[in-house]
């Protein structure tokens, strides 16, 4: 039996990639170590004006990246199944100013208003922060939800 090729899923439609990353509640930010490898990690965010916004210790590993290579890929996926993910390729920059409003509108997406407050009260008492601005230079996606061929060979299996 010959197996037919299979590549990629249908991918998300612009508006329903502005959706995803609204609602969206984990990303993975992916940035260059010196050595060439690569550095990953789990990251809470919000979405704004087309951007991606992270917060992040300013003596993180990834801020320290950043600052020698500004290239970053951010992973934002659902787990399924059927899976859906934004792949985002990007430039990012970093400053510290506003760093309460970010950290409000970042933690306010995962908990309540007060706790969001009470939170960053506590983060901000740690060390000091940056906020990292992932401005995209190319989207990919997919959404297997849209794919037949996965969704036929694969409803037998699970309910």
């Amino acid at each position: 039996m010959v197996k037919m090729s299979y590549t990629q899923s249908p991918h998300l439609y612009d508006n329903e990639i502005e959706e995803f990353l609204k609602t969206a509640k984990i990303a993975r930010i992916c940035s260059h170590n010196k050595d060439g490898t690569i550095h990953a990690v789990p990251v809470w965010f919000d979405y704004d004006n087309g951007k991606i916004i992270i917060g992040t210790p300013k003596a993180s590993r990834r801020a320290r990246n950043i600052k020698h290579n500004n290239n970053v890929t951010v992973l934002i996926d659902e787990i399924g199944p059927p899976t859906r993910a934004a792949i985002i390729y990007g430039k990012a920059s970093m400053d510290g100013e506003d760093m309460d409003k970010v950290a409000h509108s970042i933690f306010s997406r995962y908990m309540s208003e007060e706790e969001a407050r009470g939170y960053w009260k506590g983060l901000s008492e740690l060390t000091e922060w940056v906020k990292i601005i992932v401005e995209p230079i190319h989207i990919a996606s997919f959404d297997y939800s849209k794919d037949t061929k996965y969704l036929d060979a694969t409803k037998k299996y699970i309910s």
